[in-house]
């Protein structure tokens, strides 16, 4: 029987939504081979998530348990994850695309002479042959790729499947592993994150964006206030982060965060298609702009057409009292 592996993505000791994501669509495939899902778990207190993995359809769940995963190095990544792939022997491994998949995954495929088909929106199995799609170009053009190698490993963009569960009777399998005594020593000395309280970006449900018709404060003001209300995160365009009005950590595009929220606030933003590359799996994109031929309106489920200084205010009015607040 052939195994599929996914490797989960943690966050705060927490499984990230992109995980289900990905797992959703691995059982999809190891359905259509007769093959069976498996996944594996690089964190202190692996166990504690092999419940909900399990609830999400794997009938093995690896915990490799080590203090040094409580922070995400690359050697130590590198070499637990070749160790258990070399082990199963899967035909494909499948991991969520996150920053630190990004990472460590070239130098994972090359330990293991494995192919690579990174970022991408869509995957399968035809044949003897992984295939995938791409986007290219920010997300302009779809590219079909595909490897026929013993060994694939493949990295699924966030929001490009939905999540759901499939309960299984699994197994916790422990992985013995200790860093190795000749591997170089790196130290992670902090890692830069959103402010306390604040909701991250690639987790959210909603996500309220601004862009170049957030012109000052008080437009800020206006969105944030939007963001308070439905618990959004907040995001922004390159162009107006680079007023100062928004912190380059909130930053959605090519170069900076891609989200995939099921619900996408789009604030006096053009929709150049550098920042349509972070946010076009978005589920519902509610576009506010006082262009009517502005090209976010071409991705929007709702558009709406006038100054975000005079919608926004109603808009958050009407939240309110529908809320009761």
């Amino acid at each position: 029987m052939k195994t599929l592996l996914v490797v989960a993505a943690l966050q705060d000791g927490r499984l990230k939504r992109s995980t289900f994501e990905v797992i959703a669509r691995t059982r999809e495939v190891a359905r259509e081979i007769g093959g069976d899902v498996a996944a594996v778990v690089l964190h202190p207190a692996a166990r504690d998530v092999a419940p909900e993995l399990m609830a999400h359809g794997a009938s093995r769940v690896h915990v490799v348990e080590d203090p040094v995963f409580d922070r995400h190095l690359n050697g130590p990544v590198v070499d637990a994850l070749a160790a258990v792939i070399s082990e199963i022997g899967p035909r494909l491994v499948v991991a969520p695309s996150t920053e630190s998949f990004k990472d460590v995954m070239g130098a994972l495929a090359a330990r293991l002479g494995a192919g690579a088909l990174p970022d991408v929106s869509e995957f399968g199995l035809e044949g003897d042959q992984v295939v995938a799609v791409r986007p290219v170009m920010a997300a302009k053009m779809m590219a079909r790729v595909s490897s026929a190698e013993p060994l694939v490993i493949v990295s699924v963009r966030s929001g490009s499947y939905e999540a759901s569960r499939s309960a299984v009777e699994g197994e916790v399998v422990p992985v013995s592993f200790s860093t190795r005594a000749d591997a170089p020593c790196p130290v992670l000395r902090d890692i830069l994150t959103a402010g306390g309280g604040e909701v991250d970006l690639s987790e959210a449900r909603v996500v309220v964006a601004a862009g170049r018709g957030v012109r000052d404060e008080a437009g800020r003001d206006l969105v944030l206030e939007l963001a308070r209300i439905t618990g959004a995160a907040i995001g922004a365009s390159r162009a107006v982060v680079e007023t100062g009005l928004f912190p380059a950590t909130a930053q959605i595009g090519q170069t900076g965060k891609v989200v995939s929220p099921d619900l996408y606030f789009a604030i006096g933003i053009s929709g150049a298609i550098q920042h349509v590359a972070g946010m076009v799996n978005s589920r519902v994109i509610v576009a506010i702009n006082k262009d009517p031929d502005a090209p976010i309106f071409e991705y929007a489920t709702y558009g709406i057409v006038g100054d975000a200084f005079k919608v926004l205010p109603p808009l958050i009015a009407a939240i309110k009292a529908q809320e009761g607040r």
